[in-house]
């Protein structure tokens, strides 16, 4: 008796061990799931590219940093409904922008970021400028000096906004978009830049999106290439998507059109996403 008093007690013991196990288990798989459940918050960070540059309709207190309603993170939000929407991408951003001025919104309830950003980092307008203003010699030399940053400088610029993200945000699934070719070679431009600056500045736009592409890799993010969706859409095509030189509003000048964030910029990100 004394010995099946004892066995049983143990039984006991044990019976109740397991079931608080499993119910902590069980208590745990809840949490866990509440907090999956939570984090579906998106936040849309980045440069002209993600604030809708060029696409016009932008937001009054957006100022500057002319936030679009065409944009692509603003038409995702509103056909998806996330449970909050944060838009602080911004015009003329650069890495450290982004770390200095836009990740407020991040936080355990962030379920979903983009974000476009690196191409004024290396100097995407001076050499645009540079290009149309100056002679061609002056254009290489320039975009090579472009190559040069996105070499040695501008992935460690990256990996800080990408630690601060996920820092931040750890439960986000994270969309880095890169950015369009260009120009169509050969295509219906008659004036304006050589075609030699034209394959150059493609091929420099290919370069800044392998890079941005690895450093994403290796943060576990997702990429976007967007320059296969923009094909056929580029400047000098029949149907572009990026505005040319626009010297009434200098400013809108080699971004997207509202039909390049709506058929180039939504459609990728959305399949990320």
């Amino acid at each position: 008796m004394k010995l099946s008093r004892i066995t049983a007690y143990m039984s006991s013991l044990l019976l109740a061990s397991a079931f608080a196990l499993t119910g902590a288990a069980a208590a745990h798989a809840d949490q866990s799931a509440d907090q999956g459940a939570a984090a579906t918050g998106y936040v849309a960070l980045g440069d002209s590219y993600s604030s809708g540059v060029g696409a016009g309709s932008y937001d009054s207190g957006s100022g500057d940093c002319k936030r679009s309603t065409r944009a692509y993170p603003a038409l995702w939000a509103a056909a998806h409904s996330p449970s909050s929407f944060n838009f602080t991408a911004c015009s003329g951003a650069r890495t450290g922008d982004v770390l200095a001025k836009q990740l407020g919104p991040l936080g355990s309830g962030t379920g979903l970021v983009s974000i476009s950003i690196g191409g004024n980092d290396a100097g995407f307008a001076d050499v645009m400028t540079t290009c149309v203003l100056q002679s061609e010699s002056n254009c290489i030399a320039r975009i090579n000096q472009a190559r040069q940053f996105v070499d040695s400088t501008l992935p460690g610029n990256l990996d800080k906004v990408y630690d601060a993200i996920s820092a931040k945000a750890p439960s986000a699934r994270v969309v880095v978009l890169g950015y369009p070719r260009f120009y169509k070679l050969s295509g219906s431009c008659l004036a304006g830049l050589s075609e030699r600056e034209r394959a150059a500045i493609n091929d420099a736009s290919d370069y800044l999106n392998a890079a941005t592409e690895k450093r994403a890799a290796d943060h576990g993010f997702a990429y976007g290439n967007v320059a296969s969706a923009f094909a056929g859409h580029e400047i000098c095509s029949g149907s572009p998507w990026l505005h040319s030189v626009n010297w009434t509003n200098i400013g809108e000048s080699y971004h997207p059109t509202a039909a390049g964030q709506s058929g180039g910029y939504l459609p990728v990100f959305t399949a990320a996403a």
